[in-house]
C-alpha cells in the first residue's frame, strides 16, 4: 500500500512541476452542456452562514493581517499554506496558490470573514486531530486540524481535502470554498490541514474521521453516509480512503463514505468496494488529463458501482468552484449526487 502512493504521489508531483503555474487567467464562462446542468437542491432549510463583523475584512485586507488576527489565536496561519513558497501575493485579492486556476477573490473574502464573524461570536471554528502528547512526539503534527463549517444539527457530514501535489494544502482554493457552499446546503462540513506527503495525508484524513465520529454527539452530525471531498492530491486521499477505509490508514474501524467526490486527479487506483464516485475535471487541465479520470469511472461502472463524470471544455487545473468557467454549479451536481446516496441508505 506504501509503495502504491509513494509512486502515485511521484507521479503528481513531477507532473507538478512540468505544467501549470501560478494563477492562469480565467477561462471565459460558457454555457453547461445539457447532461451537466445545475442540479436543485433538495435539503431542508439552507443555513444563513453570517459573515458580519464590526471590522469586515476585504480584497485589499494584507494576508499577513489574517494570519496574526487575535480572533484566531494560533490556528490563524493554518488559514493559508503554512510554506509561504507556495502562494504569492500580499492581499487577499492578490491571493495567487500554485498549480490553481480560476481564484476568486470575492470568495476569498467572505470565507475569511466566515471564519472571523463566527470566532467572534464564540463558535469554535478549528480543532485539533492530535493531542499535544501526540504533537510533541511528532512537531509536523502541529500543522494539522479541522476547520468546521456547521450546518443544520443532525444532518450528515462531509470532509473536504484540498490538493497542493502533497507539498501544501491549497485550503483557500480547494476546500474551504466547497466546506462554505455545503454548510450553505444545511451540511456539516471540515476542511482538512494535513501533513505534506501521501503517506501522512492519508493518515490525517483518517485520523479525522476517527475524529469527528468520536464526536459525533458535540458536533450535532449524523455519521452515516457521510462524504468525502477532495482536488487534486485531495482527491487522491478521498479516493484511498473510500477504496480501503480509515482503518486501513491507522484510523479506527469505521464505515467507508457514502460518496467520493472528486476533482481533476490522475488517480487510478480503485477496489470493487469503492464508494459511489462522482468525478470532473477541465479538458484543458495539463495535471490531471480527463481521459485518465473517465477511465477509472468506467472501471468502476464495470463493478456495477454508482458514477457520474463531467469534464468541462477550456479549463484548466484547480478550478475550485469554477465561479464565471463553464464548470460553474458543478457542486450542485455533487451535492445532488451525494444526496441520492444518503435516500438510498
Amino acid at each position: 500500500m506504501k509503495k502504491m502512493i509513494f509512486f502515485a504521489v511521484l507521479l503528481c508531483l513531477l507532473l507538478c512541476c512540468a505544467g501549470c503555474g501560478t494563477g492562469e487567467k480565467s477561462e471565459n464562462a460558457t454555457e453547461r452542456a445539457a447532461a451537466s446542468e445545475s442540479v436543485q437542491h433538495s435539503g431542508e432549510n439552507p443555513v444563513q452562514t453570517d459573515t458580519s463583523t464590526d471590522n469586515p475584512y476585504t480584497v485589499d485586507t494584507k494576508i499577513s493581517e489574517v494570519i496574526h488576527d487575535p480572533i484566531f489565536g494560533e490556528y490563524g496561519r493554518l488559514i493559508f499554506p503554512v510554506d509561504n513558497r507556495y502562494y504569492n501575493g500580499s492581499t487577499l485579492g492578490e491571493l495567487r496558490l500554485t498549480w490553481y486556476n480560476n481564484m476568486d477573490p470575492n470568495k476569498t473574502v467572505e470565507i475569511t470573514n466566515y471564519l472571523k464573524s463566527h470566532a467572534e461570536a464564540g463558535e469554535t471554528v478549528f480543532f485539533d486531530i492530535y493531542t499535544q502528547e501526540e504533537k510533541a512526539e511528532d512537531p509536523a503534527k502541529e500543522d494539522t486540524g479541522l476547520f468546521f463549517f456547521k450546518g443544520n444539527s443532525g444532518k450528515p457530514f462531509a470532509v473536504c481535502n484540498a490538493g497542493g501535489g502533497f507539498a501544501y494544502v491549497g485550503a483557500m482554493q480547494d476546500s474551504f470554498p466547497h466546506a462554505l457552499e455545503l454548510s450553505k446546503k444545511g451540511y456539516n462540513a471540515f476542511a482538512l490541514i494535513y501533513r505534506p506527503g501521501a503517506q501522512t495525508a492519508c493518515e490525517d484524513l483518517a485520523r479525522a474521521i476517527s475524529f469527528i465520529f468520536e464526536h459525533a454527539d458535540e458536533f450535532e452530525v449524523d455519521t452515516s453516509c457521510y462524504s468525502l471531498w477532495g482536488g487534486s492530491a485531495g482527491a487522491r486521499m478521498a479516493a484511498y480512503l473510500g477504496s480501503y477505509g480509515p482503518a486501513a490508514f491507522g484510523g479506527d474501524t469505521l464505515p467507508r463514505p457514502g460518496a467520493v467526490i472528486m476533482q481533476y486527479t490522475g488517480h487510478s487506483d480503485y477496489t470493487e468496494n469503492d464508494p459511489p464516485t462522482y468525478a470532473c475535471v477541465g479538458e484543458n487541465d495539463g495535471i490531471a488529463n480527463w481521459r485518465t479520470m473517465e477511465q477509472r469511472i468506467n472501471h468502476l461502472n464495470a463493478l456495477g458501482i454508482e458514477t457520474e463524470f463531467y469534464h468541462y471544455p477550456n479549463l484548466s487545473h484547480g478550478f475550485g468552484l469554477g465561479t464565471g468557467t463553464s464548470a460553474e454549479g458543478w457542486i450542485n451536481d455533487a451535492i445532488a449526487f451525494w444526496e441520492n446516496q444518503i435516500k438510498g441508505k
